[in-house]
């Protein structure tokens, strides 16, 4: 269409640009979760056939501390344009509602999850042993942006989901003031909402955390726009602590060894299969019996 591209279109351009690159080498999975989280209540933005997100999601944590989101749907992807398809019928089931400030606002925190895992393939040379695995996760969240009722003139349903996006950006706005304190600062409040709890590795996990401050430059908006800039520069002081998240269960090794056979079995099968053809043309044209 021309239009200039987002942040997520560029970023899976970039990341199949990887893939194929290194596709000789690498069986590379990516998985795609939409989630929003609406009044509090996580809404699975994948769910099939209902055209309405569902709700039936809940938080976990595994017994390593990993917190992920129980029952909200995974989908394999194997191109670009699957993931834009399925964010495409994500965004058509999110919240959004009119207000006096926006005619299209989002009633809601989106976070978009891609899993990726990486596995040396079979033979594949020069590859360090730390590498013949990698778990990747990028969280791609869009925050609401906070409200003033005096501003939307929102009422009723409307007020109620202001109130919740505002709870979600105050408590991720203590939890990026008790991360920056660091050692002076025993507890952090992940556990406060739904958005912190969430996203409570990329905030002081092992990730690496990029935040972008969305800010104004209207006259009207000066207020809102410095508290978003004073916000940026609080997260901007977090420190994490980076590791390559390279290790995998016995059932995971397991499950991807039978994967492989599989796959490597119906490769062998399309090969006897080309060969058989082969020898049958031979045999026709006359030439005898193929070797």
């Amino acid at each position: 269409s021309g239009a200039p591209r987002g942040i997520i279109p560029r970023l899976i351009t970039s990341l199949y640009g990887y893939i194929n690159a290194a596709s000789s080498k690498y069986d590379i999975i990516v998985k795609v979760q939409y989630i929003e989280i609406y009044n509090e209540n996580i809404n699975d933005l994948l769910v099939k056939g209902s055209g309405a997100a569902s709700s039936k999601c809940e938080i976990r944590e595994t017994a390593d501390g990993e917190v992920f989101v129980d029952g909200a749907t995974e989908v394999e992807v194997k191109s670009p344009t699957d993931i834009a398809t399925l964010l495409d019928a994500g965004a058509a089931v999110r919240a959004v509602g009119a207000h006096k400030m926006n005619e299209q606002s989002s009633r809601s925190h989106a976070i978009v999850t891609l899993t990726m895992e990486q596995r040396a393939r079979p033979g594949a040379k020069g590859i360090p042993p730390e590498l013949h695995f990698l778990r990747s996760r990028m969280n791609l969240v869009d925050l609401a942006g906070s409200e003033r009722q005096k501003d939307t003139g929102a009422e009723g349903a409307r007020f109620s989901e202001g109130v919740a996006i505002n709870r979600g950006l105050l408590e991720l706005g203590n939890v990026i003031n008790a991360l920056t304190e660091g050692a002076k600062r025993k507890h952090v409040p992940y556990r406060n909402s739904k958005l912190t709890r969430v996203l409570q590795d990329s905030l002081g996990g092992t990730a690496e955390t990029l935040m972008l401050a969305c800010v104004s430059p209207a006259d009207v908006n000066h207020e809102q726009t410095l508290n978003t800039l004073r916000y940026a520069q609080r997260a901007r002081a977090i420190k994490n602590s980076l590791r390559l998240n390279n290790s995998q269960s016995a059932e995971e090794e397991l499950a991807y060894l039978r994967a492989l056979v599989t796959r490597l079995q119906a490769e062998n099968a399309a090969l006897l299969s080309d060969n058989s053809a082969l020898r049958a043309r031979v045999e026709a044209l006359g030439g005898g019996t193929a070797v």
